[in-house]
């Protein structure tokens, strides 16, 4: 773990993988003196008292991940994407099958980035594990479910995305007019359902 001092106030966590992400952002959620909490792919910037920060850091345990999932979120999907048919033939599999796997699974936002309300979540089964398009789309559709890599996600609004698209779904994942904007925060827990 390397600690990056970011101005007077706040400091950046580097790890080596998604799973120190979590048990940095499990070890730090709730703690007192922390004033924002932001974790990514292999970092975690953290906004507070540096004392109680760095005191708790130095107990990490980088290996465990205890469970910390604040809410359950259910997201209904139209498995109808333009990708489908290309992700089942790529994982040697069905469409229904595609679907069967995408909603068996239970998933975990990662970390959200890329565009307001966009979470990365990870669980995705192994077989269903593929590559960006080769070439991305200029606009893929709000609401939009996607796979790329180890992830899935849906998008929040309409953005240019090379994911591989294999079902959309209705709801609200971002509204800047709510109290809490972003539907998924690090750390949920999501399944998705047919719709």
């Amino acid at each position: 773990m390397l600690l990056r001092r970011c101005g007077t106030d706040a400091l950046l966590v580097e790890v080596d993988s998604l799973t120190e992400v979590a048990a940095v952002r499990a070890a730090l959620h709730g703690l007192d003196g922390i004033e924002e909490l932001v974790p990514a792919a292999r970092t975690v910037l953290v906004k507070g008292d540096l004392h109680g920060i760095r005191a708790a850091l130095k107990t990490v345990d980088l290996t465990r991940v205890p469970a910390t999932h604040p809410r359950e979120i259910t997201i209904p999907v139209t498995y109808d994407g333009p990708d489908l048919d290309l992700v089942a033939e790529t994982a040697g599999t069905t469409a229904d099958e595609v679907v069967e796997l995408h909603t068996a699974a239970t998933y975990e936002v990662a970390f959200c980035g890329f565009a307001p309300g966009f979470g990365y979540l990870t669980g995705l089964p192994e077989v269903l594990r593929q590559p960006r398009l080769d070439s991305p789309r200029t606009k893929v559709p709000q609401g939009s479910v996607g796979i790329a890599g180890e992830f899935t996600a849906a998008y929040p609004r309409a953005t240019p995305g090379g994911w591989r698209l294999i079902g959309r779904t209705g709801i609200t994942l971002f509204d800047p007019r709510s109290e809490t904007p972003a539907l998924l925060q690090p750390g949920d827990q999501v399944r998705f359902v047919v719709a």
